[in-house]
């Protein structure tokens, strides 16, 4: 049976990894930093605990080798991957780091393939590389485009998966974007809602992610779902899954009403952006290598069920975000309403 290493496969991403690993009867073995609010790690998998950017820690894992198959969901900082994909390189045959769309320098602004530009940092790059710009390049997305090349240039294409999904949606989530949404359903009333409905959006499930991660080819993926669901039916099946009061009403409220209240985009309003490029990412290369993803609905129906068995967020300063207060939803429904004379366009 195959041996695969999932470096963070304790939460979210890495956990999905690695129960699926389990459930094809894979022999798996976790590296985690023992982080409690992670929770316990996955049924039928081996643990090992440590320090990523730690060389003692790399030489645990490379003397507990060979792997079949190594997939890094703790690739931020480019030295440290780098330093691990040394420390692996001997004992692994293939290595997948998950990246991030976030890499491109034309993120968020520019329709994007794979063949897009990516950003500029060395595969020895330290923590927090780059600069943060809004819209634009951020450091998060120079380490990510860092990590990449610590791992091509060690393991080379032959052996180099690069996987850059967008936004990851499903159980076990941890920043709370669907999560929020859920719990304004449920609260009821008059509900904002960015216009127009029928705008395309690419969340791509965490199992979908998690069972390409395992499958995929070498070579440099983006990973999102079709753009075949809209904003409309996410938040239509929020409002179903909720379950949203008799008389909840979406508004649906033009970016320029949004834009002249400062709604923050992609936190007050989660899943929210207007530059053109934010749900304009083709993934037609991986869907041909393998890559399948289920509809939104779906993912919204199983986190509203996961929440509602004892889920729960992971403490984070990101959740804390999300979100907009009462007052200033009213505000915003209130001038909505001047500026419509109470008419709202889907």
């Amino acid at each position: 049976m195959p041996h695969v290493l999932i470096l963070g496969g304790s939460w979210f991403l890495g956990r999905a990894t690695a129960e699926l690993a389990v459930a094809k009867g894979w022999d798996v073995t976790i590296f985690r930093r023992g982080r409690s609010e992670s929770g316990p790690d996955p049924a039928g998998v081996r643990t090992i605990h440590g320090d990523y950017a730690d060389a003692r820690s790399a030489s645990d894992l490379a003397a507990r080798g060979p792997y079949d198959l190594v997939v890094d969901n703790l690739a931020f900082t480019p030295r440290d991957t780098l330093a691990m994909a040394h420390a692996l390189s001997s004992v692994a045959q293939k290595y997948v780091v998950i990246s991030s769309v976030s890499a491109y320098k034309g993120w968020p602004t520019e329709p994007l393939t794979e063949d897009s530009f990516t950003l500029d940092c060395e595969p020895d790059a330290g923590p927090d590389p780059g600069y943060d710009a809004d819209p634009g390049p951020s450091t998060y997305g120079f380490g990510k485009a860092g990590c990449e090349r610590a791992v091509l240039r060690v393991f080379g294409a032959a052996g180099s998966v690069v996987l850059r999904p967008g936004v990851i949606l499903g159980p076990g989530e941890y920043v709370g974007r669907t999560a929020w949404w859920l719990a304004r359903m449920r609260k009821g009333g008059d509900v904002v809602a960015p216009h127009p409905a029928d705008r395309s959006i690419q969340p791509v499930d965490v199992r979908d992610v998690a069972a390409f991660a395992l499958t995929a080819p070498t070579g440099v993926f983006n990973v999102t779902a079709t753009g075949m669901d809209t904003f409309g039916d996410f938040l239509d099946a929020c409002q179903r899954e909720a379950p949203a009061p008799t008389g909840t009403a979406l508004h649906w409220v033009p970016p320029e009403t949004l834009l002249a209240h400062d709604v923050h985009q992609w936190t007050e309003l989660p899943l929210w952006r207007t530059y053109a490029g934010a749900w304009d990412v083709d993934s037609s290369r991986a869907r041909a290598a393998g890559l399948v993803t289920r509809p939104i609905a779906e993912t919204v129906r199983d986190t509203a069920a996961w929440l509602a068995d004892g889920g729960a967020l992971v403490t984070s300063e990101r959740a804390a975000e999300l979100g907009l207060s009462p007052e200033k939803e009213a505000e915003i429904l209130a001038d909505h309403r001047r500026r419509t004379h109470g008419s709202d366009a889907r």
